[in-house]
């Protein structure tokens, strides 16, 4: 518990006032309640027995006041402690998402999409629940507590021990309840992580899933991730309501002890009747805040175990660290001298040495796996090389700033991103909006014509993942992005792989005016978007080959001239 709080202090100091504000609350909530078992007392005494007209007056105001105090408290302390909470959460949820866009694309791939999703929406949710609510109630019910033993002790300070004795008792079961629950409660949040990720594939998958019949296998899944979750929050039910039955036992205990003692005395004139029955009513006032702390104690073991996983990822350091240099002349050559890579055990590239000069353009090509785009990936990158190094201009990429590097660098890959956007704001991703150099893009990518059929032309919304377009019109909205910021490097990996011929040929036309003052990179399989390059690099298990123009790895490559074929 401290080092949870630990980690938040940082962000619920920034309100202080407002947390002076809900401790204000507390305390009238606190003084209020014990104020109204107290009244007890005088009630029965001042009024019941000794039929006093004047404390007749005085006493159902003070008994408003009491109850009106405590309302008024528990609606100042609510308020304010909602508004810390739910503010925390909006900035866990902004500098946890700010973090992880700065880690490694290998990072991305070790985990699920919804595990991800859960740790910035239900971890951040659990967390917010032990700020807003369980610290604060925690206090109050602690206040609470204390302005009732105060009021039981003065009334009889006997009596106190026997209604008392069972707050020690409680400790050491409750402790082992929590202890119990905070590990059911981290299984729980990785199970929901399980059940968001299905998900996402089903949802990601729809087409596939409907073409393939496979609505059945989907749900049947589906439902044995929802039955383990349902089997875990059960669990986690059956543990931290065992408070209860612990506690009304206990407590049921302490009251006929005290039924037994405290009659003994009235009987005997040791107490009058109204003290007798102020005593019990803060004594039963008392359990119920105790019971309260007791199973908040339980619960917010859940925030514990969310907080874990999200300070995990705090916690992290990015293994591809960022360069201190900004990357502002122009890029004259690039080059990879050495250049090893692995994904975990598995050799991507393997002694990967080449350069390309300002106005080439080089193509990548060979079977899938071969290592073409993750040569493209260290450009960019996304990877760092376990062996030798990436250079632009002479020096290593690793010294200058990844935002700056990749500013001028456009990459169009086979696996499209449309945004839920307009299509100006998806082709100026990243920039600022400018109309005449979207509609310059725009038709570089043969896409202008379709674009000014549409009714609010580049202002059109597309839906997600641009299911209102054609594989096609897709392709050609991620070319015209490419060409709209204008880089230095353009690469193409399998780019034109959803045009028909008759655009393809159009986009390469347009394309042969784009290569000069320039370094294009062409990934492909169709000799037709190769032609482009002036040198061919053949790529085989991480390994280049031969490298030449087609006619030459023709001629040289047996290889090649197999691969050449097959295709």
């Amino acid at each position: 518990m401290k080092r949870f709080f630990e980690r938040l202090l940082p962000y619920i100091k920034d309100y202080k006032l407002y947390f002076f504000y809900a401790i204000v609350g507390t305390l009238l909530v606190s003084l209020a309640t014990a104020a109204s078992a107290y009244l007890v007392k005088p009630v029965l005494d001042d009024i019941f027995l000794a039929k006093d007209a004047n404390m007749l007056q005085i006493l159902p105001f003070l008994v408003v006041l009491a109850y009106f105090s405590k309302g008024l408290g528990i609606y100042i302390q609510s308020y304010y402690m909602n508004y810390i909470g739910q503010d925390i959460v909006k900035r866990l949820k902004n500098i946890l998402l700010d973090k992880m866009l700065t880690f490694e694309m290998g990072f991305f791939n070790r985990y699920r999409n919804g595990e991800l999703i859960s740790r910035i929406t239900s971890d951040i949710a659990a967390v917010q629940g032990a700020v807003s609510n369980y610290f604060i109630e925690g206090i109050r019910e602690g206040l609470t507590i204390f302005g009732l033993v105060f009021v039981v002790v003065y009334q009889s300070a006997e009596l106190a021990f026997y209604g008392l004795i069972v707050m020690p008792l409680a400790l050491y079961p409750i402790a082992l309840i929590a202890r119990k629950m905070r590990k059911t409660s981290k299984k729980l949040q990785e199970k929901n992580a399980d059940l968001s990720s299905k998900l996402i594939e089903i949802f990601n998958n729809m087409e596939l899933i409907k073409a393939s019949s496979g609505e059945k296998i989907e749900h049947e899944q589906f439902a044995s991730h929802n039955q383990e979750l349902f089997k875990l929050s059960m669990k986690s039910v059956r543990i931290s309501e065992l408070t209860s039955p612990l506690m009304e036992t206990l407590g049921a205990i302490a009251i006929a002890a005290v039924i037994f003692v405290g009659g003994y005395k009235v009987i005997n004139g040791e107490l009058t009747t109204g003290e007798f029955f102020s005593f019990t009513t803060a004594l039963f006032l008392l359990y119920t805040p105790f019971k309260r702390l007791s199973s908040l104690y339980s619960k917010i073991q859940i925030a514990f175990a969310a907080g874990d996983r999200i300070f995990e990822m705090l916690d992290r350091n990015p293994k591809i660290q960022d360069g201190k240099k900004e990357l502002q002349a122009p890029i004259a050559t690039i080059s990879f001298n050495n250049v090893d890579l692995y994904y975990g055990q598995k050799q991507a590239l393997s002694n990967i040495s080449l350069e390309v000069k300002r106005g080439e353009s080089i193509a990548f090509v060979g079977n899938s796996g071969g290592g073409k785009s993750s040569l493209v990936n260290l450009l960019l990158r996304l990877y760092d090389a376990d062996n030798g190094e990436v250079l632009v201009n002479g020096e290593n990429i690793k010294h200058f700033t990844q935002n700056s590097l990749r500013s001028k660098i456009a990459i169009v890959t086979q696996r499209i991103f449309i945004f839920n956007d307009s299509i100006a704001r998806n082709i100026a991703y990243g920039s600022e909006i400018d109309e005449v150099r979207i509609a310059l893009a725009l038709k570089q990518a043969r896409i202008f014509d379709y674009v000014q059929t549409l009714p609010n032309g580049i202002h059109t919304e597309l839906d997600e993942f641009g299911v209102n377009l054609s594989g096609g019109q897709r392709q050609r909205i991620a070319i015209a992005r490419a060409l709209y910021k204008n880089p230095e490097i353009l690469i193409l990996d399998e780019a034109t792989s959803a045009l028909d011929n008759k655009t393809e040929e159009e986009f390469r036309e347009a394309l042969s005016a784009l290569l000069e003052d320039r370094i294009v990179i062409i990934v492909a399989h169709r000799f037709s978007t190769i032609s482009l390059a002036k040198r061919i690099y053949f790529f085989s298990q991480g390994k280049i080959l031969a490298s030449g123009t087609q006619a030459e790895l023709f001629e040289k490559c047996a290889p090649f001239r197999e691969y050449y074929k097959s295709i």
